[in-house]
């Protein structure tokens, strides 16, 4: 049986990265999914033993690393292993920097996108080295290409990359895979739960969503990634383009990621 831990799993990404790994291994998969909302957790394993997998809920608040810690130790205890943790937590902001007065939900943004899943990460290291087992991070695109009105949360991503490319080396011995993901739009909330400039909960998002990834696609994408061992998961078309003019066409880049930006969020 494989065990597979899933942060941010209440809802979003990271509940439909469970559905679809119960569905695909039904008895044969065991799921500690890890969120804050133990309710909607309780949901989302009900819906995962519904398809014949295993679920325990570990109500995790990872920007605490001793509950990072509990989280692994938890299902160490109940299932003996660990084969892959998926670092889904995250949350999103979008502000332009001009307009933030108090920078302190800068410092909370970075514990939760990168220091929760560096703590997961350090506390399931060993089982993952007994098993040769895979990591994901669930980074964005913003963690390869700017976009205005996105420093903090592109801070957050880009150090996730930088992190999890490093880790991905230093592993490679080991047997254990690093599968960064890098998303862009995709058909969730997390835009509108994200921080506003004033660090409270922004009610709307600041991107244009017309062509939003549904939350499905996204999840079979990661979870294909890291059945596959790969490296890297970047979804779209449009940034696997702009990542490769980043280098040789840069201003134009920056265009790109200006018109992806509604009109009302732009920099004045």
């Amino acid at each position: 049986m494989k065990v597979i831990v899933i942060t941010g799993a209440s809802d979003g990404i990271g509940a439909e990265m469970a559905r679809q790994l119960a569905h695909a291994h039904g008895s044969a998969v065991a799921l500690v999914l890890a969120a804050r909302n133990e309710q909607l957790l309780m949901e989302v394993a009900g819906q995962c033993e519904a398809l014949g997998a295993q679920a325990l809920v570990v109500p995790t608040d990872v920007t605490v690393q001793d509950q990072c810690i509990r989280l692994t130790d938890k299902a160490v205890e109940r299932f003996g292993r660990i084969d892959a943790l998926l670092n889904n937590a995250g949350r999103s902001a979008h502000a332009l920097f001009e307009e933030v007065a108090d920078l302190g939900w800068y410092e909370e943004l970075m514990r939760i996108n990168l220091w929760g899943s560096v703590w997961c990460t350090h506390a399931a290291l060993p089982h993952l080295k007994a098993s040769k087992g895979s990591i994901v991070a669930v980074s964005s695109i913003v963690g390869l290409v700017g976009v205005p009105g996105r420093t903090a949360y592109a801070a957050t991503k880009f150090a996730m990359t930088g992190f999890f490319e490093t880790l991905r080396m230093e592993l490679k011995r080991a047997g254990v895979s690093v599968t960064t993901a890098y998303p862009g739009v995709v058909a969730t909330r997390i835009r509108v739960r994200g921080f506003n400039a004033e660090g409270k909960p922004a009610g709307v998002s600041k991107l244009k969503e017309d062509d939003a990834m549904s939350v499905e696609e996204c999840a079979r994408l990661i979870i294909e990634g890291m059945n596959r061992r790969e490296r890297e998961v970047v979804m779209t078309l449009k940034a696997k383009v702009g990542r490769f003019l980043k280098l040789v066409a840069p201003g134009m880049v920056e265009d790109m990621a200006l018109a992806a930006v509604k009109d009302d969020a732009k920099p004045h």
